[in-house]
């Protein structure tokens, strides 16, 4: 079961009860969310799709599908003999891209986008298709229509055009060695850097000239854009905290895109708070948090949850040092949702119904190899 934690992360029970009523099913279980929290999922329910990895009954990652409410929710992969992590849809939610991994590797926190094999696939995973040989086109990110994908690695930024599998243009990393994501719009890419004062730091690169800016310099992760590309959430863990003789508790944290003003936007005492993914409307957040750093894909993940980011910043349970810093939070609501690592939301229809090619419970084929072009 999550841990419930008073006002914020539901039990296991009553996110079952937030999936039966969003589908109109009535359940026993629903007097124990609160009101807010029952508005919230009602609000999100039918708000598209959201894809993450997971573990599955096997125990391999798999790849899950699921309603922004926890209902639905659907093994798409369902490869026991791999591992799946990392998915990403295309910006019209038409593609998915995700690592592929043998079953004995284990997911690395700070490398997965460099691990396994590169798959491409239809939304709902039909027809994937190993784009590349093992660790190639590594920190892979759709541009904004699909056509190519921007890939970080030690020798530079490659863009490689999806249907002709090969690269059309390159650019310096200026320091990205991580995390990078090529924005809604396609003039920018984010990622994590090491040129900018610190080892740890959120930069923004033009994607036509290479010229980079710094976003956030102090300890921050996972960037991800907003829809407009003005701004970018992540994962900051700030300096001079307290906790755990001083290295403190990683937040969710927001900024614009040219550096000038940060805030928080969820943190709590007692989790590691990563994955930060905004909604394509704009409107709301995923995440994760648990006890252990980055997501903890070493093991089953850390519980997800979705908040408004109108209702930001939120801070989750007792949280005195935090709650100091930031007077002026709330204290939610906050939709806890299943374990998961790495979320990724699209607003289109990619599972009205559940798909003929495998029944439940059936195990899927590998995917198909490369071309001998790659």
């Amino acid at each position: 079961m999550l841990e419930s934690i008073p006002g914020l992360w539901l039990t296991a029970v009553a996110v079952l009860a937030v999936a039966a009523i969003a589908r109109g099913a009535p359940s026993p279980a629903a007097a124990t969310l609160n009101e807010p929290t029952m508005r919230l999922a009602q609000e999100v329910h039918g708000k598209g799709w959201i894809v993450f990895a997971a573990r599955s009954e096997k125990g391999d990652w798999d790849l899950f599908l699921m309603r922004p409410d926890g209902s639905d929710r659907r093994n798409l992969t369902r490869t026991p003999a791999y591992n799946e992590a990392a998915p990403q849809f295309s910006r019209d939610g038409r593609r998915l891209l995700y690592r592929r991994l043998t079953r004995r590797e284990t997911i690395d926190n700070n490398h997965y986008g460099t691990q396994g094999e590169l798959v491409l696939a239809d939304a709902d995973d039909t027809a994937p298709t190993a784009f590349a040989k093992s660790g190639e086109y590594p920190w892979a990110s759709w541009s904004p229509d699909g056509k190519q994908i921007a890939s970080l690695d030690i020798k530079g930024i490659s863009f490689i055009d999806v249907a002709a599998r090969r690269v059309v243009r390159t650019l310096p990393r200026k320091g990205f060695f991580q995390q990078m994501t090529w924005s809604p719009d396609g003039k920018w890419l984010s990622g994590v850097a090491n040129s900018f004062g610190t080892e740890w730091s959120i930069a923004r690169m033009d994607a036509a000239t290479g010229e980079a800016n710094a976003v956030s310099r102090e300890q921050c992760c996972t960037p991800d854009w907003f829809p407009d590309s003005r701004s970018l959430i992540f994962s900051n863990r700030p300096v001079g905290q307290k906790a755990k003789g001083g290295y403190g508790w990683t937040q969710l944290w927001m900024a614009d895109a040219e550096g000038k003003s940060r805030r928080l936007v969820y943190g709590e005492d007692g989790r590691h708070v990563y994955g930060g993914h905004i909604s394509p409307d704009g409107k709301y957040v995923l995440f994760t948090g648990n006890m252990q750093e980055d997501g903890d894909p070493g093991n089953a993940g850390a519980p997800m949850g979705l908040m408004r980011l109108a209702d930001a910043p939120v801070i989750g349970g007792k949280s005195p040092e935090l709650r100091t810093l930031h007077p002026e939070a709330k204290d939610g609501p906050v939709l806890a949702l299943p374990m998961g690592w790495e979320p990724c939301w699209t607003s289109a229809d990619v599972a009205a119904a559940p798909r003929a090619s495998a029944g439940a419970g059936e195990d899927r084929a590998a995917v198909s190899a490369p071309s001998a072009s790659t």
